[in-house]
């Protein structure tokens, strides 16, 4: 009889999750769009007796999956601008965007997680990162702090810096 029983939850719970089926949003101009922006920061850990400053470029698509959570695709540049005779460098992050907006204007909190890849280095040319951050939001703009961090296999010079950045919302039409 147990058997039965349960045979019967599952086969109800099955039918029910294949009866609601949705389709996808399609991406419209008030749930999805580019941002691009600039950001500056200081590089932290031991990539600091190596880097002075770092200055980059940011790039990232994000369509709302509901009204307060966002979900996109990230990239940009960052430069290391080496010091003591130290050669700079580059980071190049390809990555998911995740974020949280409590109201349709004021704080978020989200990160970017996926794999970075270095220019102008020899060994290691990259690294799994990780870059949360807590920032303001409204209709056009992002201002964030974050830290970013790129996991090296050493783990002797992981690629870390906190920053300030700034992205404009360009919408779909």
């Amino acid at each position: 009889m147990k058997k039965l029983f349960m045979s019967a939850v599952v086969l109800f719970a099955v039918s029910q999750s294949f009866s609601q089926k949705k389709e996808p949003a399609p991406a419209t101009s008030t749930n999805s769009w580019l941002k691009a922006g600039f950001s500056v920061g200081v590089p932290v850990g031991r990539i600091a007796d190596y880097t002075s400053a770092t200055a980059g470029l940011e790039l990232s698509g994000q369509i709302m999956q509901t009204q307060n959570f966002g979900l996109g695709l990230a990239t940009g540049y960052t430069h290391f601008f080496g010091k003591d005779k130290n050669a700079d460098f580059g980071v190049i992050p390809v990555g998911l965007m995740l974020r949280y907006y409590p109201e349709a204007k004021g704080f978020f909190v989200g990160s970017d997680l996926g794999y970075s890849f270095l220019t102008n280095v020899d060994k290691e040319a990259g690294g799994f990162y990780v870059k949360p951050q807590l920032g303001y939001h409204d209709y056009n703009w992002n201002i964030f702090g974050f830290y970013n961090q790129v996991f090296r296999k050493t783990g002797y010079t992981d690629v870390q810096n906190v920053g300030l950045a700034a992205t404009y919302n360009l919408r779909f039409k």
